[in-house]
């Protein structure tokens, strides 16, 4: 053996340095790799449970507080909603804001409003006369304290019928259809308590081709 040699024999291999690799199985860096993935895609999916979770609930409260989607399931406001419109309702515009004549609304069904086969608890309908009001139809016109209003939200042809001289109470608000010849509303049940209100109706979400604001 030449001194070449014998530094080359003398010289540790990688082995040598690090005994504990030394016949170490494959499958223990597969199963490291397999645990790594398991708990990566745990993660994720906590993430997204999360992410699912957290949008429920902000679903939820905007529902509950702020807004909500109504549907039109009858003709009482024709040409302004059609059935099947669907339109989007402020809950919180009372609450920092004051009730104005000509504003659309929904409310909760009123003691004196009458049960049909088809009932529904909530009603949209437009605000014509506000506490303290008083009101009446003169030849199919409205008056509102002695004065004929405009309401370029009926149909020309239409005439408001049924309703004698009307005051309006404190706390009371009285509403009508826009399609007067065939609507259930104040003239038939009365005013409606305020605290009924569920909100403003402010925008047409549906269909397509009737989004716009009321």
């Amino acid at each position: 053996m030449t001194a070449t040699d014998s530094t080359r024999s003398a010289a540790p291999s990688a082995f040598d340095v690090l005994p504990e690799w030394d016949g170490l199985d494959a499958d223990v860096f597969v199963d490291d790799n397999a645990e790594l993935t398991a708990r990566s895609a745990l993660r994720q999916a906590l993430e997204w449970g999360a992410v699912i979770i957290g949008a429920l609930i902000a679903a939820l409260l905007i529902k509950t507080f702020l807004f909500q989607a109504f549907f039109i399931p009858s003709g009482s406001m024709e040409q302004t909603l059609q059935v099947g419109d669907r339109v989007l309702v402020n809950k919180i515009s009372y609450d920092y804001g004051d009730l104005s004549r000509g504003d659309v609304v929904v409310f909760h069904r009123p003691p004196a409003a009458p049960r049909t086969d088809s009932d529904v608890e909530e009603f949209i309908k437009r605000v014509i006369g506000l506490p303290g009001d008083t009101l009446e139809a003169i030849d199919g016109q409205v008056y509102i304290n002695g004065v004929a209003i405009e309401e370029p939200y009926i149909d020309p042809g239409d005439v408001t019928t049924n309703l004698p001289r009307t005051e309006v109470p404190d706390g009371y608000i009285f509403v009508m259809g826009d399609n007067r010849n065939n609507s259930t509303d104040s003239r038939i049940f009365g005013p409606v308590e305020q605290e009924l209100l569920v909100g403003k109706a402010f925008l047409v979400v549906w269909p397509p081709k009737s989004i716009g604001s009321l």
